[in-house]
């Protein structure tokens, strides 16, 4: 039996489309309930996209890409573009999770995080400290607020996985489709 040995490169442009389903399932998810989304372990959080996305089809030199920008409810072009079958491949979302609120964009193919923007505390609001203590302090608090957001979004990636493999991913399916038509054609 011969066994095939896949290039990461290949690997990643294989399996890229799950970022984006991840992304729209997303998007989909937070609307649902008016930006909570109920949490295993958590509670409800905050998901609201907002202000930019990015939508591409295509690859190579046919690929296209579409640069959404305005605020929530006015990505009427975003949700245009998945109903012509385009992918949403990048998006800048806000997440709360109790007191802390995270900015960030996320991007599909790679799941990468861009431009995060951390909740404002108390130490990082009064970041005069000259005590080697205190910028101790400071720094390690904000490595805490980086592993909280990564947490987040892998535990909301864990939970469109358990579904996105699931039979019921059918049905889940249907019901984002269903949303993309209906809101195509909101104005």
């Amino acid at each position: 039996m011969a066994c095939i040995k896949m290039d990461l490169v290949d690997l990643i442009a294989e399996k890229r489309f799950l970022g984006q389903e991840f992304l729209t399932w997303l998007w989909w998810k937070s609307e649902q309930r008016g930006g909570s989304i109920e949490l295993a372990g958590e509670g409800d959080i905050t998901v609201v996209f907002e202000k930019h996305m990015l939508l591409e089809s295509g690859e190579g030199e046919s690929s296209e890409k579409i640069t959404c920008t305005g605020l929530q409810a006015e990505l009427q072009e975003a949700r245009t573009g998945l109903k012509m079958g385009k992918k949403l491949e990048q998006a800048r979302i806000l997440i709360g999770n109790g007191n802390y609120e995270y900015s960030l964009t996320l991007s599909g193919a790679l799941m990468e995080f861009k431009n995060v923007r951390l909740p404002k505390t108390e130490a990082t609001e009064n970041d005069k400290g000259e005590n080697p203590e205190e910028v101790e302090g400071m720094i390690l608090e904000r490595v805490y607020l980086f592993e909280e957001i990564i947490r987040l979004i892998n535990a909301l990636f864990k939970m469109f996985l358990v579904i996105r493999v699931s039979p019921e991913w059918s049905e889940e399916l249907s019901s984002i489709r269903a949303w993309v038509e209906k809101s195509a054609f909101v104005g």
